[in-house]
């Protein structure tokens, strides 16, 4: 299997170096690139999966350069690493179509499982599903819409991006900060409190199938339980 290739801008020489060998410890192949001018030069001439971009560069900032980026390839996602917290600067990061806003100081734990939330939705897994059948119900993501024993209801697209997620991970844990940050955005308190909201609604809608079960686990996530 071909390994999922990065790019990371970085100015900081010792962040930099210190990203691109645990990356490729992980199995990745990264490019480091040490400014905005030089990240750009580096794109230009190569394929990749995801880019890790430094807002505050010289010659070329984070955010000018992901602009220019997004006008060569509209799919590469692209992920803000920055040590300023201001919510100002993480919205016009997401508004600008960014995958992700991480704040320095992160751990490179937190930093992989960001990578594989976005690589796992990006456009390499093209191949991904869209109807899933599972028990006596079918959900087609694409129309949002569930179908339980010939009766269709109409999801939200936050319904039907957790559903979707759930029957990916059939009788499998579905790790709770994952989907939030895959589907909101960001783990924090209030989103968390919305995801419960959203499951609730599922439970409504799958109580007609006496076969499917959504389950918490405490701690963890939750788990689509598939009677067969």
């Amino acid at each position: 299997m071909p390994k999922h290739r990065l790019l990371i801008v970085e100015d900081d020489p010792n962040l930099g170096q210190i990203l691109k060998e645990y990356l490729e410890i992980k199995g990745f192949e990264a490019q480091l690139a040490r400014d905005g001018a030089e990240g750009l030069k580096v794109f230009e001439k190569d394929k990749f999966d995801c880019c890790l971009l430094d807002v505050m560069m010289p010659k070329k900032d984070g955010f000018t350069l992901a602009k220019e980026i997004r006008e060569l390839d509209q799919d590469v996602p692209f992920v803000f690493l920055t040590a300023k917290s201001m919510q100002d600067d993480k919205i016009k990061g997401l508004k600008m179509g960014a995958d992700d806003y991480i704040t320095k100081p992160f751990s490179m734990e937190e930093l992989m499982l960001r990578l594989q939330v976005i690589l796992k939705r990006s456009k390499n897994n093209e191949t991904q599903k869209s109807v899933f059948e599972v028990g006596n119900s079918v959900l087609d993501h694409a129309r949002q819409t569930l179908t339980i024993d010939g009766q269709t209801v109409s999801l939200t697209s936050k319904e039907a991006d957790l559903l979707m997620l759930l029957c990916q991970n059939e009788n499998k844990i579905t790790d709770r900060s994952a989907a939030l940050k895959m589907i909101w955005g960001d783990d924090s308190y209030f989103n968390a409190r919305s995801m419960d909201v959203y499951i609730a609604k599922l439970r409504k809608h799958l109580a007609l199938d006496p076969d499917l079960n959504i389950v918490t686990v405490h701690g963890q996530g939750f788990r689509l339980v598939v009677d067969s």
